[in-house]
């Protein structure tokens, strides 16, 4: 990786790409969010515009920075397009190993040599993914947390054969959009998630074993250990789908502590996945 990082692809306009396509746009980069249609891509843009109004209403970032912001990011649905002339690509598709997978090799064989391929993989193999992208040294995992505007952490994860340059690139780079970065080696749910789901799935078994409300168990956590959000409130937030995902993956890789309680599962099935649609563990309106 030569020189720094002024140009920014991120893939995926979802509630954590168009998050990140703000933080970099924001740092003075210029971006280009990709998705698969230009419906997704409105919404994405919808959600950076009211993100960006409300920092300026609170006087955060002036009104001239709001609107540089918004003019740094393009849209479009040609990956090929997006990451052509990029420093560091940042991937932010849904959480599937083979959609990562055919991801990371078009990126091997679209993007420039020079570029720092990124994912936000909260789970999956960061060693596996870069292996289909043809150089694996240049990989990294850029875990970012929900809403990335807001929350400090970037969690970089080493693959196996990422090069020191390359965590020193992600490193540089997290400092410049303003988060504190940690270094991970790349393990079945890095630090952050391990931890996390860890508390989340106990809450849900205590749910529904019927020890206490989930009004009550978030109190417990919020005032008792001064946690910011309840486990059960937080995975409303992240999404009751993919937090199932991340436990199947976790149980697979290190076992029993990690299987998906049964409560969790018909919620899932039920539609109910927290604010995305609604309701998950509380009502939304």
């Amino acid at each position: 990786m030569a020189g720094k990082i002024q140009k920014v692809a991120v893939l995926g306009a979802g509630t954590m790409g168009h998050g990140v396509a703000q933080v970099c746009a924001m740092a003075g980069m210029g971006v280009w969010m990709r998705d698969l249609t230009d419906d997704v891509l409105a919404r994405g843009v919808t959600g950076i515009e009211r993100s960006l109004a409300k920092l300026a209403e609170k006087g955060k970032i002036t009104d001239a920075e709001r609107d540089a912001a918004r003019a740094r990011i393009q849209t479009t649905t040609d990956l090929k397009g997006a990451v052509a002339e990029v420093d560091l690509v940042v991937e932010a598709i849904p959480e599937k190993m083979e959609l990562k997978l055919e991801t990371f090799a078009a990126l091997g064989e679209h993007a420039p040599k020079h570029a720092i391929l990124g994912t936000n993989t909260s789970s999956l193999s960061v060693t596996e993914i870069a292996g289909a992208s043809g150089d694996p040294g240049r990989v990294v995992g850029l875990h970012f947390f929900n809403p990335v505007p807001l929350m400090k952490l970037l969690e970089i994860v080493r693959g196996l054969s990422t090069r020191d340059e390359s965590v020193e690139a992600a490193r540089a780079f997290a400092e410049t959009i303003g988060k504190e970065p940690i270094v991970v080696k790349d393990f079945p749910g890095f630090a952050t998630s391990r931890l996390g789901v860890i508390l989340g799935v106990e809450a849900i078994r205590m749910l529904e074993s019927g020890v206490a409300s989930a009004e009550d168990i978030d109190k417990a956590m919020e005032l008792g250990y001064r946690h910011p959000m309840g486990p059960l409130k937080l995975g409303d937030l992240v999404g009751l789908d993919v937090r199932l995902a991340i436990l199947e993956h976790l149980h697979k890789e290190l076992g029993e502590q990690f299987r998906p309680p049964a409560l969790l599962r018909q919620m899932v099935r039920a539609g109910k996945l927290g604010r995305k649609s609604g309701e998950g563990f509380y009502k939304y309106g």
